[in-house]
């Protein structure tokens, strides 16, 4: 990775990692206002969200490693497009945790360290289209995980809901855009992988 490279990573980590995120559309917004919630439930959200918003850590780092492997202006300019609406998704995760009184992962740097080796890897050791394919992978594990948020959510809770509504919208455009640019299917064993490492993820950002 040349010098420019380097500082392109950098300031992408520093960006996600410690300045406020500015989201390009509107935070979403439900039909109805949400309900007052119990504390049991106020917590659940929290931690719900507070998955939601490592996820888009990591498709920061996920999409700024690829786009440095990548030597296709195209390509890059499609990868740069979604980052932009994971950053959006990044402020809103970010706005409801502090409306829901309940902070980031502590662990967020670590996780957007490995996010960002995987897409770099990915893109270096195997080509354009295969770490296309990850995206496809990485976005269709991400819009069935927040198929189970809408389910473990709680019922009035209709403002994360409609955040997290509109972010699964966005994660299966990118998983089609991915498969249009020509991603290539990942083998079984490496989807299995990317399953169990969101899984250790998912469980540890739910409490840390």
């Amino acid at each position: 990775m040349n010098s420019d490279a380097l500082i392109l990573a950098a300031d992408s980590a520093l960006r996600t990692l410690l300045a406020e995120p500015r989201a390009s559309r509107p935070t979403p917004t439900p039909a109805t206002p949400s309900a007052t919630l119990s504390e049991d439930e106020r917590r659940e959200a929290a931690a719900l969200m507070r998955v939601n918003h490592v996820g888009e850590v990591c498709a920061q780092a996920l999409y700024t490693g690829q786009m440095l492997a990548s030597r296709d202006p195209a390509l890059q300019a499609k990868l740069a497009e979604a980052s932009r609406e994971e950053t959006d998704h990044l402020a809103w995760t970010l706005e409801r945790l502090r409306d829901l009184n309940d902070r980031p992962s502590l662990l967020n740097p670590l996780w957007y360290a490995g996010a960002f080796a995987i897409g770099y890897t990915a893109g270096k050791l195997g080509g354009d289209r295969l770490s296309l394919g990850f995206v496809v992978e990485t976005e269709n594990q991400v819009e069935a995980h927040l198929n189970t948020h809408m389910d473990r959510l709680p019922a009035g809770d209709t403002a994360s809901r409609a955040i997290v509504a509109q972010m699964k919208d966005d994660e299966v455009q990118h998983a089609r855009m991915a498969e249009r640019a020509g991603a290539v299917p990942l083998p079984g064993p490496i989807k299995g992988l990317m399953k169990v490492a969101a899984k250790v993820m998912t469980t540890v950002a739910h409490r840390i």
